[in-house]
């Protein structure tokens, strides 16, 4: 395809994700957080950050919302764009895995095979899938951005769970009942999967 680029090499480091992880005693993965808008993903991920800070745990939130000011500015709403948006967001969260890192993502991804193209670009046991779930009417009735109220005014034409498609996790690693536990106790559930499948478990 014109445009692409041409007569490139992937440069190899001395340096490797291997000796960052060791430095940092921990291993490095990305918790993939997918849901609807308002199912609490943002609040979760900052409170397994929070959680896991505390603990002295490297980690990288990439959040949705805030990847659309930046990294992601160009990019709408139609479903080449939403897939463009995990795509970018994955390649994202792999360079932070590949430096050692825990990448936390908060996003919608509504589609399963993006995300399972997210997953792949992984090594095995590197992507953890946290479902956030929560009915839609419980996410219409939260509404902290006002979108529900707007889609249902019929200002926002495309969006997730209404006028466009979430599909949910078949097989996530975790899933989270937003609507039924507290954001601390929905984070602590996660820990303790991470904690149980020895994700963080680093062996000099």
């Amino acid at each position: 395809m014109e445009g692409k680029a041409k007569n490139i090499s992937f440069q190899q480091f001395e340096i490797t994700k291997r000796h960052r992880m060791e430095r940092n005693k921990h291993r490095s993965f990305v918790l993939w957080v997918t849901g609807l808008s308002a199912s609490g993903k943002s609040s979760i991920a900052n409170e397994v950050e929070k959680q896991l800070y505390a603990r002295h745990i490297r980690t990288a939130i990439l959040d949705g919302d805030n990847l659309r000011y930046g990294l992601n500015n160009d990019l709408g709403f139609s479903m080449e764009d939403r897939s463009e948006n995990v795509r970018r967001t994955s390649q994202a969260a792999k360079l932070l895995v590949d430096a050692g890192l825990i990448a936390i993502v908060s996003l919608v991804s509504p589609l399963r095979s993006d995300r399972e193209k997210a997953r792949a670009i992984f090594e095995q046991d590197e992507f953890v899938e946290v479902f956030v779930d929560c009915p839609l009417k419980i996410c219409e009735e939260r509404d902290p951005k006002g979108l529900y109220k707007k889609v249902r005014e019929g200002k926002i034409p495309e969006f997730t769970g209404i006028t466009s498609p979430y599909e949910h996790p078949e097989n996530p690693e975790i899933r989270v009942i937003s609507d039924k536990q507290s954001i601390i106790e929905s984070a602590r559930q996660i820990i303790a999967y991470l904690d149980e499948h020895h994700h963080f478990s680093w062996e000099e």
